[in-house]
């Protein structure tokens, strides 16, 4: 499935809910860690200058040029408060014998030992900040941590995250039903009547479950529901696969291909001789999943359904 992005409009801003939901939580996030305290950490030091010293004390030996580059700092400014460092004793600088025009930055051992204080005292903070927190809800805490940084700053070179599959387990369902609702209708325009369909499939599923012949597998990544597909019973002969869906933040992992290929092992071990499935023909992701399973296009209908003018259904199969 191809997601679609467009640019958030000025009538957006001031409409669309997430840009007020966003704002709120850097409202709450300044004021949890203390950004708005004179002193970071109750300290003489500002947070820029705190994280300048971090930079430091975990470089070996970097120059002002490439701090101020990496960490997008006014040169001038990083420059003045080098200076101060200097002044009260936390920093040497030495010339560099590569560059004769650069200096290489250590903090001294009085440097250090500041540091070191001040670290252990953010650490001691984080730990007080957690301490109300059951250890499931920390983990989850971290997993959306992780979850914005790759949104902002997505890093496709890095080995990919590892990925389970799993059975589904109570909460599950609402969670599919819930994310077909809301994906359908941002990619493919699909109104509410698709999120009851889902929602009819889903309680059939676990109204009438076949445990030796019917089954649901639910992708996890970072403690998150990231993926589902279901395969049910059709006939003593045809299983039918159905809710296929991969979030847009896992999409490229290789989850949908290993969702179908679940689907075609435990058919075949059910004793199945096809599996047949319904999608539509804009669903361009899913339809070459199924194509590099095996499955052959066998009909195509053109309907008017979800809101929507002039779809195309289509039914694949995939003989065992």
């Amino acid at each position: 499935m191809a997601t679609v992005f467009r640019a958030l409009t000025p009538r957006d801003f001031r409409s669309n809910e997430i840009i007020p939901a966003i704002r709120h939580f850097n409202r709450f996030y300044t004021r949890q860690i203390g950004l708005l305290r004179e002193g970071w950490l109750h300290s003489q030091f500002s947070l820029s200058e705190v994280r300048v010293l971090y930079e430091i004390a975990h470089r070996d030996r970097p120059t002002a040029a490439g701090m101020a580059k990496d960490l997008e700092i006014d040169s001038g400014y990083l420059s003045r408060m080098l200076r101060g460092f200097q002044v009260r004793g936390l920093l040497q600088k030495s010339r560099s014998q590569a560059d004769a025009r650069q200096h290489l930055l250590e903090l001294t051992q009085k440097g250090a030992a500041v540091f070191a204080a001040l670290d252990d005292r953010q650490t001691k903070e984080v730990g007080e900040m957690l301490g109300h927190i059951a250890e499931p809800e920390q983990r989850r805490l971290v997993a959306a941590m992780q979850a914005i940084e790759r949104a902002f700053h997505p890093t496709p070179q890095q080995p990919a995250t590892p990925y389970i599959l799993r059975e589904h387990r109570p909460g599950d369902m609402g969670w599919v039903i819930y994310r077909h609702g809301i994906l359908y209708s941002e990619e493919y325009r699909y109104d509410e009547n698709f999120e009851a369909l889902v929602a009819e499939i889903a309680a059939k599923f676990i109204q009438n479950l076949d445990r030796r012949r019917e089954r649901c597998w639910i992708a996890e990544r970072d403690g998150e529901n990231v993926g589902c597909i279901f395969l049910v019973k059709k006939s003593k002969t045809v299983a039918k696969l159905r809710l296929l869906l991969v979030e847009p933040s896992a999409r490229g992992l290789g989850i949908g291909k290993r969702l179908v290929a679940e689907c075609v092992r435990f058919a075949r071990q059910a004793g199945y001789q096809k599996i047949t499935l319904w999608t539509q023909s804009e669903l361009t992701g899913a339809r070459h999943l199924y194509e590099e399973a095996g499955f052959a296009l066998v009909k195509k209908t053109s309907h008017n359904s979800w809101g929507r003018q002039g779809l195309v259904a289509e039914v694949w199969d995939l003989k065992l």
